[in-house]
């Protein structure tokens, strides 16, 4: 964590959009204040915005992840966006941890649309100069805009929390199918683990999935899955369920995205999780945040990232893998 210097940030703006919990932390964290502004809907249904505090000129950070419901979250963070063009700020950069439509990035039946590139020309058509995500879903994402954007990546976190909280030698890292393979054993190189687990899966519904064949044996060991996000939970306690059944002692589980729809609570609830740690890209209220569930917080990564963007330093140092933050 890198000691924030607060007369630097005098030309820094921080605006929270329809979540305040993470962009709070963030301002805590950065020794600055929230902007003033208003949010309003109209009995019509319509929104009103309006930052109260003077940008002109000043680097203007909007901060709000695109979690469901995506729309409720998407369409404020444009109109405050247009309202920071029309209010003569320097730089507009958009801070969004949870990136949503991320996982519709190609055309996987015929006549669909490719919709992470559709949010992507819009955010580009309201002048947004910078935007910084967390893991997103998929990385080919980034080469829809047309603007600047960095991708954040965790594996360097997960693994130090790994390495803090389990004992050496005691567990196994496990990917909850094909597509986290990577990330799962960039982790598992990372905390000096030999053991990756894949679970073969095949999906038959959406949202909807069966696991099919463990490679690997988790059989008398510790296993710890680890994804990008988590939506139904079906994959990851299906995962966890059928490692369970093939003899692991216990089953851990991590996630970047906590998005939790549907019946992830109870899936979860069921499972054979023990633990699992999820980050606060994605705002929990109270009654989430079950015994299962431990939510960790990225503000001082996000904070120490818009400090970076602000005096026009790399952000690689923050997510280096040869570097402890």
């Amino acid at each position: 964590m890198m000691k924030v210097d607060k007369t630097c940030l005098k030309n820094c703006v921080l605006i929270s959009g329809t979540d305040h919990s993470l962009s709070q932390k963030i301002a805590d964290h950065l020794g600055l204040e929230l902007a003033n502004r208003t949010s309003d809907t109209f009995s019509d249904g319509e929104v009103h915005v309006q930052i109260l505090d003077d940008i002109r000129g000043k680097d203007v950070f909007i901060i709000q992840s695109t979690n469901p419901p995506i729309d409720q979250h998407l369409f404020p963070v444009l109109l405050l966006t247009d309202a920071a063009r029309r209010g003569f700020a320097k730089s507009i950069n958009l801070v969004i941890p949870y990136f949503g439509y991320a996982r519709q990035d190609r055309m996987a039946e015929p006549n669909t649309p490719i919709s992470s590139k559709v949010i992507a020309d819009i955010l580009h058509s309201v002048a947004v100069n910078h935007v910084i995500t967390i893991d997103l879903h998929s990385a080919q994402t980034q080469g829809f805009f047309d603007m600047t954007i960095e991708n954040i990546t965790l594996e360097k976190q997960f693994a130090d929390y790994i390495e803090k909280n389990y004992e050496k030698n005691s567990f196994a890292i496990a990917s909850p199918d094909a597509g986290g393979v990577k990330r799962a054993r960039k982790i598992a190189d990372l905390v000096h683990c030999n053991d990756v687990i894949i679970i073969d899966k095949n999906r038959y519904v959406k949202n909807k999935s069966k696991v099919m064949n463990i490679i690997g044996d988790p059989k008398g060991k510790n296993i710890i899955i680890i994804d990008d996000m988590i939506d139904t939970a079906g994959t990851i306690c299906h995962a966890a369920d059928a490692l369970a059944e093939a003899g692991a002692v216990e089953v851990y589980a991590s996630c970047t995205h906590p998005v939790l729809s549907g019946p992830a609570m109870e899936n979860i609830q069921k499972s054979a999780i023990k633990k699992l740690v999820v980050l606060d890209t994605i705002y929990l209220p109270e009654e989430r945040l079950i015994d299962k569930i431990e939510q960790i917080s990225i503000a001082h990564l996000l904070g120490d990232a818009i400090v970076r963007i602000h005096e026009k330093r790399p952000l690689s140092p923050l997510f280096s893998i040869e570097k402890k933050i």
